[in-house]
């Protein structure tokens, strides 16, 4: 746990609206978190990520921050907070949570200065900007809920600028009082014992400074208007490099602090080495393979692209978080009894590459997305394009902790989101008691990944390998440790890693190779190693 424990780590992100209900108010709480945390430690994991809960008028669920730092009451009181936080140390979890500081709430104090004149003392807190002649936005960007990205605000008489909703508008992370006051709010956090920041957009802080038109894509049919631009200068722009060396200046004062960067941009991976190259942030992640193929080479060629840039960067992995369908449901088998060894699969996967890996909650019991229907969804960006476009509701259903309560042991019998049809049987206490359940391999597996001194931050490299096998090699302080993962249906045969000894996995040592059972898996010692 000490030094670099960030480097190679599995992370759990909790997703708190969802994870357990401590008042039966439909809501998931902290002191529900409280109450999961010996499920989470059981699993193996180095550390949780908590997804918003601040004050909030929760038009996009938490990401729309009034008060940073404070608590929503929703989930709970500041000394709440304390209290996992406390509660995660004890059980040797660290603790990283959400910053949202490219835009704020509209009923954030700041913006209500902010709008109220001209010249104020926060006038230039967000991004404010003159009509065209013709009274029109100054350009063509677009918000990623629907609409243009400039709303008219009668008060200043001016434009302000949002990437997602009107109630989400811009901070003008430029301004360096508006940098002062993110570090402050970085401070105090820090100062409570959070062990880092999950940075939400990072590289939305700052955009072109000449609001220069996006160009369109070439694709068509695509599923809302957003997607038509290609979304170069309204972020990404390289004078926020700056900013996130302060970031990981103030981080640096204190002991053992890490922050993750999530990207979204056109080169998702060239972005993400960029942020996290010399002094800037520890690690980034992408959804380069949250909304990629299920493609044995698309994911080699992923790893082995982000490490061939300089600097030798440190990178995050995910398969599922509380904005895309969840892997299970995306790169879902044809065979649908297969669903259960793709779920162990993809979490040996994930955890096996070399990076630090998130787990998104319920990815441990091999959780399906579910369909939420119309007159259930709460998601503005679902609402806004439905039914063309993905509905993030369906990752964020609650989590079923007991197979034969009426609330699934959630807390309420009415939750926010509903249950999926099939979630009893993937409860908590059943996969518990099942030595070959999606959460006992996922425990193995993390269990053994620890025993291994050195492996979990060691180097990788890739064996080129037939249509859906993915195999490579880790180096262990003292050994070489080869894995092969079969992503397909069929059984296959991996023939390339002569002389190898099985560690563990299913897969079969036979005298033409590794022979791999359907969605199945092999770790082995690799000969000289």
């Amino acid at each position: 746990m000490a030094g670099e424990w960030w480097r190679g780590a599995v992370i759990y992100q909790i997703y708190p609206r969802s994870f357990r209900d401590s008042n039966g108010d439909g809501v998931g709480d902290l002191p529900g978190i409280v109450a999961g945390l010996d499920h989470i430690a059981s699993l193996g994991v180095d550390g949780v990520w908590l997804s918003p809960f601040f004050p909030s008028p929760m038009r996009d669920f938490g990401y729309d921050v009034s008060d940073y730092c404070g608590v929503d009451p929703l989930f709970g009181t500041l000394d709440d907070a304390r209290r996992v936080i406390e509660a995660c140390h004890a059980r040797g979890l660290r603790v990283i949570i959400d910053q949202v500081w490219a835009h704020s709430s509209d009923q954030h104090p700041w913006f209500a200065e902010s709008r109220a004149t001209r010249d104020g003392a926060k006038a230039d807190w967000y991004v404010w900007v003159d009509p065209k002649p013709d009274g029109t936005p100054p350009n063509n960007w677009l918000g990623a809920f629907g609409g243009p990205g400039w709303t008219w605000d009668g008060r200043r008489g001016q434009y302000y600028f949002h990437n997602y909703l009107p109630q989400q508008p811009q901070l003008n992370v430029r301004n360096p009082a508006v940098q002062a006051a993110i570090l402050d709010v970085a401070r105090f956090w820090l100062d409570l014992g959070v062990d880092g920041f999950r940075l939400d957009v990072a590289n939305y802080f700052m955009h072109d400074p000449l609001l220069r038109d996006n160009p369109p894509r070439d694709e068509p049919a695509l599923p809302a208007p957003f997607w038509y631009q290609r979304h170069i200068h309204n972020k990404s722009h390289p004078d926020n490099l700056a900013f996130l060396e302060r970031i990981r200046a103030l981080l640096d004062c204190y002991d053992e602090r890490f922050a993750v960067a999530e990207i979204l941009d056109e080169d998702n991976l060239a972005r993400m080495a960029e942020y996290t190259s010399g002094r800037r942030l520890h690690a980034a992640y992408s959804f380069h393979l949250l909304r990629g193929p299920c493609d044995a080479r698309f994911i080699a060629k992923s790893v082995e692209s982000f490490f061939a840039h300089p600097g030798a960067p440190w990178p995050c992995w995910s398969f599922s978080n509380h904005d895309v369908i969840r892997v299970v449901t995306r790169w879902a088998p044809k065979d649908q009894t297969l669903r259960p060894r793709f779920a162990a699969l993809a979490n040996a996967l994930i955890t096996s590459l070399p990076g630090t890996s998130f787990l998104y909650q319920g990815e441990e019991l091999g959780l399906t997305n579910v369909d939420v229907p119309r007159d259930r969804l709460v998601d503005p960006e679902a609402i806004a394009n439905w039914p063309r476009h993905r509905n993030r509701d369906g990752a964020r259903t609650p989590m079923p902790w007991r197979a034969d309560a009426p609330d699934l042991g959630f807390g309420a019998r009415d939750p926010w989101l509903p249950f999926g049809p099939d979630h009893a049987a993937m409860a908590v206490d059943l996969g518990a008691a099942d030595p070959g359940s999606v959460m006992n391999r996922l425990r193995d597996h993390l269990a053994w990944r620890r025993s291994v001194p050195g492996l979990a931050g060691g180097a990788a490299r890739f064996f080129a390998a037939p249509d859906g096998l993915l195999a490579f090699e880790r180096q262990a302080t003292d050994r070489r440790i080869g894995f092969v993962f079969n992503l397909t249906e069929a059984p296959r045969i991996f023939c390339d890693m002569a002389g190898a000894a099985l560690i563990r996995g299913d897969g079969v040592l036979g005298a033409d190779g590794i022979r791999l059972p359907p969605l199945g898996h092999a770790i082995v010692a690799l000969r000289g190693g």
